[in-house]
């Protein structure tokens, strides 16, 4: 792993980052859903509302930040060119994860902050986050590694934030617990994230954890697919 070689990675990103300006207007979402939530919410917001937040920063800021960057080189046929260059894999992922981890924090702590930050402040709950951030991470990167275009990623990114950056709202659909919906929804990590403001216990994250890891085999498998594609 080379410093230089991320720094290169990193300020070449940075400046795509600013030129592209539906990327860079992603951040605003969901300090915009703060705000309203803010706005139309009677004193304190239920976790489920802060975990809403937090699923869409992650999901529209993180993710969607990467995988656009990732198929816009794929695009433009320079991705295979960097992967097959002496730059490593670590290389690569730490380079092109800086910019999108510097504005997923700037988001994530102005719209918390506009909530209520106080709920976020304990330990546990911190490595929780950093956890959900890895996820979302790499699961953006393995998208944008295998996605062929810009036009393309929309279709996954809304998988994305159906399946994993929006769950928390099937708890406001009235499900009861024990149904079958319910039990499969609840071993998803943003919902094992909201199990661990309340639980005794650090098993929530020990899921979540499970969670990033099988993102990362998701991210090296297709990595391995892109470095051996003719």
């Amino acid at each position: 792993m080379r410093i230089q070689r991320i720094s290169a990675i990193f300020e070449k990103d940075l400046k795509d980052f600013m030129k592209n300006m539906m990327v860079a207007l992603l951040p605003v979402t969901p300090v915009l859903m703060a705000l309203f939530f803010n706005q139309s919410g009677n004193g304190e917001l239920p976790v489920t509302l802060h975990y809403l937040i937090v699923g869409m920063t992650f999901s529209v800021v993180t993710s969607s930040s990467i995988m656009t960057i990732l198929a816009e080189e794929n695009e433009k046929h320079t991705l295979r060119g960097l992967i097959q260059s002496p730059a490593t894999l670590w290389d690569i992922i730490i380079g092109k994860s800086l910019v999108t981890g510097l504005v997923t924090v700037l988001s994530l702590a102005a719209s918390l902050l506009i909530v209520g930050i106080e709920p976020f402040l304990r330990l546990k709950i911190i490595m929780g986050l950093i956890l959900l951030f890895l996820f979302f991470l790499l699961l953006g990167i393995g998208v944008g590694l295998f996605a062929k275009s810009v036009a393309e990623t929309s279709a996954y990114l809304m998988l994305v934030m159906v399946l994993f950056g929006f769950t928390p709202m099937i708890t406001l659909l009235g499900m009861e617990e024990g149904t079958v919906v319910m039990t499969i929804a609840d071993m998803f990590p943003l919902m094992r994230a909201i199990e661990l403001q309340s639980a005794g216990t650090w098993a929530p994250l020990g899921v979540i954890a499970l969670w990033a890891a099988a993102a990362g085999m998701f991210t090296f498998v297709c990595f391995r697919k892109v470095m051996t594609d003719d």
